[in-house]
């Protein structure tokens, strides 16, 4: 595993993105290792994108088109909006559940089945994992914290230096207990989603 990893994350206003991203950093830096995390455009509003990056072993917060090794998509249309960013060979990891955007809400657009968001990601990614977030944060106790699923089950992958266990125990020790709660356990649906 290549101790410099740039990671691509992606989502909507209300997901939780920038937690997960902040989570993250944390964790790794707990490791021992170290990681550059930044917003990388404008931090929206409920339903507005939302993006950042996470680089572990290297300092810029930037990542250019075809750089991504890792690509996090919270939402599908997200996700496929970032593959630019995704390097050949990469890996994709997305929630299968969407949040409409408003042109679909309102009947201006139609939404892009979820088979071939799938089709174009495989098309790029070497490896993809798809998981139902929302379900699995509605299992664990929040629909937010399907996030944390999903970083579960980037942890399980083995494709980043940190484990699930690892990620735990920063969830412990920045979370109020309640609320850890329902993250630890969508830490573990979102391992066992992809085991």
């Amino acid at each position: 595993m290549s101790t410099r990893l740039r990671i691509f994350m992606t989502g909507v206003g209300g997901q939780g993105t920038l937690t997960a991203t902040n989570l993250l950093a944390q964790a790794i830096l707990d490791c021992g290792i170290n990681v550059t995390a930044g917003e990388i455009h404008g931090m929206a509003q409920r339903g507005g994108v939302v993006e950042s990056a996470l680089l572990i072993g290297m300092a810029s917060p930037k990542i250019g088109y075809g750089e991504a090794d890792i690509i996090l998509g919270f939402e599908p249309l997200e996700t496929l909006r970032a593959l630019p960013y995704l390097k050949p060979g990469g890996t994709v990891l997305s929630s299968t559940e969407y949040i409409p955007p408003l042109s679909v809400c309102t009947g201006k657009t139609e939404n892009i089945p979820f088979e071939t968001i799938k089709e174009k990601v495989e098309a790029c990614a070497g490896k993809a994992y798809y998981l139902p977030c929302q379900a699995l944060g509605i299992e664990a106790g929040a629909p937010q914290s399907g996030n944390i699923a999903l970083l579960g089950a980037l942890c399980a992958t083995g494709c980043i230096p940190l484990k699930p266990e690892e990620l735990a125990e920063t969830i412990k020790s920045v979370m109020k207990p309640k609320i850890a709660d329902i993250n630890l356990k969508a830490l573990e649906l979102g391992v066992k989603a992809i085991s």
